[in-house]
């Protein structure tokens, strides 16, 4: 296995929707998820995340070393039982397989480190996000958390955006009698006319070193990921969505150079003057403060 990257980074990604809903709030009736106090739309992290565990998902096809752990309708159980499997324990349900767990830990005090470095070394996500695997916290194994080097913040738009509901209207029509009554269905869809969102990121090399073994092609293949998760998720729902620049910042050493608010400060998102309602990336301008950014810190735009 390759050696698990040396050097710290943060990072800022911009993207943009038009005509669409980035992140519907369950609580609001899947409306655009919007700050109350500055009407700033949000977008959480795990939304984020979502979107490049299915690119990888996509380009991978469950390929050795780069499985996805949080699938849609597939149990986490089954997965975590792949690695007891690798390690002697066959049980399937789930109490008796608590209990083996349990045994074998008293048996092999490794057993936890040899769980978490399957999961890791065969899940894409584990190795990346890090994950709470509940079949090994039900047997109190330490490797049930696995904190994982890669967290994104929550994305927030650059400005208030305006959540618009839109009245739509079904032709088709299920039953005999819609057509015989000539009926059709209203409906409503909530859209984001047009909203440009900052998210920002970390990459902690020490956690990769010392927990999951995060290596240098697979943080290449999560900028890969980045750049075009938007790209084989499109919708009807969702609109025009796409990442409109990724930068990086590469610190010179493992606990990095300068404090992470440093670099963001320093990457400046502003309205080109005289545009009061933007509705393009180019009513934008997107500026980085060099002066900000230590020597020892490489920065590296990627569109």
């Amino acid at each position: 296995m390759n050696e698990a990257i040396k050097n710290r980074y943060e990072f800022v990604i911009l993207f943009d929707v038009e005509n669409g809903n980035p992140n519907g709030d369950p609580d609001a009736g899947n409306m655009p998820r919007i700050d109350p106090e500055s009407g700033l739309g949000l977008v959480t992290d795990v939304c984020l995340k979502r979107k490049i565990r299915n690119y990888i998902e996509t380009v991978k096809e469950d390929a050795e070393g780069y499985k996805i752990y949080i699938k849609e309708d597939v149990p986490l159980n089954r997965s975590d039982r792949e690695a007891c499997e690798a390690l002697g324990v066959m049980d399937t349900e789930d109490k008796k397989l608590t209990e083996s767990l349990k045994k074998l830990k008293k048996g092999d005090p490794d057993a936890d480190l040899k769980l978490k470095d399957y999961m890791c070394r065969n899940f894409y996500d584990i190795r990346t996000f890090g994950a709470v695997m509940t079949t090994f916290v039900k047997a109190s194994l330490n490797c049930g958390q696995v904190r994982g080097p890669v967290q994104i913040g929550f994305a927030r738009s650059i400005d208030p955006i305006l959540s618009q509901e839109v009245t739509i209207t079904r032709v088709a029509i299920t039953t005999e009698k819609d057509a015989e009554n000539k009926t059709t269905e209203m409906g409503r869809k909530s859209i984001v006319p047009y909203g440009l969102y900052r998210a920002e990121g970390y990459v902690s090399a020490n956690l990769a070193r010392k927990v999951t073994g995060f290596t240098e092609d697979v943080l290449e293949l999560l900028w890969e990921a980045i750049l075009n998760m938007f790209e084989h998720d499109h919708s009807a729902a969702r609109g025009k969505m796409a990442v409109r620049e990724l930068i990086v910042f590469k610190h010179s050493k493992e606990l990095g150079d300068c404090p992470a608010y440093k670099l963001f400060d320093s990457v400046r998102v502003e309205k080109k003057e005289g545009v009061l309602y933007p509705r393009k990336y180019q009513d934008y301008t997107v500026t980085i403060d060099e002066a900000c950014v230590p020597d020892s810190v490489e920065m590296k735009r990627m569109v």
